[in-house]
């Protein structure tokens, strides 16, 4: 059963890097570049390339990926690298495939173009990031760093972003500060866009929960919501009298089951709830270096 389990969630794993690749991928071919904006990354590496070359995006970002997927499977572990595979090959297969099909951006607005294929750039990397794939280049380097600093990949990918950026200011000869600058912001839309998906899917929340029946709420929350718990020793102010004060963090996803287990046992206990920065520690995430 367990195995069963475990399938079944490499198949929905596989099929959300699908979407996120493909939602990315639109947003690249659809608005970023048919607008002649060159954004961050391999795929800013290749689309300068092409506007020098005309070498298709999709191949020299395969090319390119080669070195450094080896290079990801060596640092991050050979899962990372089969995801990765899977992820480069579909991406370049996506670019070179969609980008023919828009000879002109999808809306005339150069900012719209910039902004909504930030957006969807963003949105389709996060997802990546958050099944544990990568669509290869200064994703695999700003993950590796990731694994031992606790810095958003979000800010990873934007300073490199910047240097590539503004590397096409010299390298192409359509570039101007114009398009450098509506670069920088789709960059920085892209950055945001990932960090909010991705802290979206980690964000935890703290309960403290006073009770009149802390026994058997405790049991209730530990066997049938299944979350762990620390129980505080506090007394009342104004009473004087001792209480036990229940701390229990949780997943965004799994506030409604403590809501629901509180309201069953104590209808009438009180509750604060607050969004944490960051949970590290069994269950949760690692402490980095």
């Amino acid at each position: 059963m367990q195995n069963t389990s475990t399938i079944f969630k490499e198949i929905r794993s596989y099929i959300m890097l699908a979407i996120g690749l493909a939602i990315g991928t639109l947003g690249w071919t659809a608005f970023l570049i048919p607008a002649k904006i060159v954004g961050g990354g391999l795929t800013g590496i290749s689309t300068i390339i092409y506007f020098i070359t005309g070498w298709d995006v999709g191949l020299t970002s395969l090319i390119i990926n080669i070195g450094l997927i080896l290079l990801a499977m060596r640092v991050l572990g050979a899962s990372f690298g089969i995801k990765t595979i899977y992820c480069v090959l579909v991406f370049s297969g996506l670019l070179t495939i969609l980008r023919p099909l828009f000879p002109e951006p999808v809306v005339s607005e150069v900012m719209m173009n910039a902004i909504i294929g930030g957006i969807l750039g963003g949105i389709g990397a996060g997802i990546v990031f958050v099944n544990g794939g990568s669509t290869g280049g200064a994703d695999i380097v700003a993950m590796m760093i990731n694994k031992y600093r606790n810095i958003s990949l979000g800010r990873l990918l934007l300073g490199m972003d910047v240097i590539i950026i503004s590397s096409s200011f010299f390298l192409v000869q359509t570039s101007s500060i114009e398009t450098v600058v509506y670069g920088l912001m789709t960059m920085a839309i892209l950055a945001y866009a990932v960090d909010m998906v991705i802290s979206g899917n980690k964000q935890t929340v703290q309960f403290f929960i006073i009770s009149k029946k802390p026994e058997e709420l405790r049991k209730s929350v530990i066997f049938d919501a299944q979350r762990g718990l620390t129980i505080l020793h506090g007394t009342g102010g104004y009473s004087g009298e001792e209480r036990k004060v229940l701390m229990v963090i949780a997943r965004k996803n799994e506030v409604q089951e403590v809501f629901k287990v509180v309201k069953q046992i104590d209808p009438d206990a009180f509750i604060t709830v607050g969004t944490v920065m960051g949970v590290y520690g069994q269950g949760f995430d690692k402490i980095k270096r």
